[in-house]
């Protein structure tokens, strides 16, 4: 047995090492990959703080009516861009027709009977100053004409109130924008306060951010923000316009708003932010020394996060990280990375664990 044995052994033995020596032979020979390294950066934050926040247009509406009635058109759809008195939702007022005729005939009475008491007025008058009329006639007269004066006036009110009431069935913009939803269908029947259509404005834009209580006191109107809008990595900036001194409705968060300067077509309602709020104290030794690194220099892979470091020997090493808050382009590292180490932040080919560097 024995005798067999050995020679398999060192066969076995000779395979592998032949196997070993082919391994080192093509790592040796692979290129290796221009890359441009970085250190890492202990930033003291202290000189902004941050709060995630949502862009919204800064005039908005949602559009109902004060009368029920079935919805006879809709006129516009969900995008379509409207000017200031566009005619959006109609509503049935076949009620509102017959009433306004009732009006008219009471308007038409009340008139004929304001002219002939007003004559009779003024007969008196003349009649009263001439002695041939008593003076409790010149006041039954005056009286007569009072109440026919007030009976016309009552039926133009009357008048005005109709008239008003036309207005609610016929639905127009408050201002120019554009429609952002449609909550009913000819056919539906309106009902008093039941939002019909919502409109926003389309050209001013603000982001409302909600603000920690250990932040809130370093937030002033009128400061200055920077804005990272988080789906197209675009910056913009802007200026605070309110600060709210009160968290009793909003779980502990304060609200601040924020007016966005100028913005291009791409920035939309609706789309999720990251403010950046400067502030002049250096109070806040919590977030001092926070390690920081660029978030295009990370990888991906499923729900872990990880960074290509500089292992001996001139190899790319993956080593995988905890991250945290997120202040503009770059990243809180909060495990994983060490201050002052070196970690690549771009290469030109594809990366693996254990791929040979050169760095630039």
């Amino acid at each position: 047995m024995k005798k067999i044995l050995i020679p398999i052994i060192t066969v076995a033995f000779a395979i592998l090492s032949s196997c070993n020596g082919e391994k080192k032979e093509v790592v040796t020979n692979e290129p290796a990959i221009a890359v441009k390294v970085s250190g890492v950066s202990e930033n003291d934050t202290s000189s902004f703080i941050t709060a995630s926040g949502k862009i919204e247009a800064e005039n908005s509406a949602n559009l109902s009516t004060r009368m029920m009635g079935y919805v006879t058109r809709v006129h516009v759809k969900v995008g379509q861009k409207v000017g200031a008195g566009q005619l959006l939702v109609s509503i049935n007022n076949t009620d509102l027709e017959a009433k306004k005729a009732q009006v008219d005939a009471s308007i038409l009475q009340a008139t004929a009977g304001y002219n002939n008491a007003k004559k009779d007025y003024d007969r008196f008058v003349n009649l009263f100053k001439q002695q041939s009329a008593s003076q409790k006639e010149l006041d039954d007269m005056t009286a007569r004409y009072e109440m026919a004066k007030a009976g016309l006036e009552g039926a133009k009110q009357m008048r005005n109130e109709v008239m008003a009431q036309f207005s609610y069935s016929n639905i127009t913009a408050p201002f120019s924008g554009v429609v952002t939803n449609t909550f009913v269908k000819e056919g539906d029947m309106a009902n008093p306060g039941m939002p019909l259509v919502s409109v926003e404005g389309a050209s001013k834009l603000q982001v409302t951010a909600m603000v920690s209580e250990n932040d809130i006191s370093s937030i002033k109107k009128g400061m200055s923000v920077k804005v990272l809008v988080k789906s197209s990595n675009k910056n913009i900036t802007g200026k605070v316009s309110e600060v709210s001194l009160s968290a009793t409705n909003t779980g502990g968060q304060y609200l601040v708003k924020i007016n966005l300067d100028k913005t291009d077509s791409s920035v939309l309602s609706g789309m999720f932010v990251n403010v950046q709020f400067p502030i002049v104290n250096a109070a806040k030794t919590a977030q001092s020394g926070m390690v920081l690194v660029p978030e295009n220099a990370l990888v991906k892979q499923g729900q872990l996060i990880g960074i290509y470091t500089i292992g001996s020997g001139n190899v790319a090493i993956l080593r995988w990280l905890r991250t945290g808050k997120t202040f503009g382009n770059q990243v809180e590292v909060l495990s994983g990375l060490s201050a002052n180490e070196q970690y690549i932040v771009s290469a030109e080919g594809k990366l693996f664990n254990g791929a040979k560097v050169s760095v630039q």
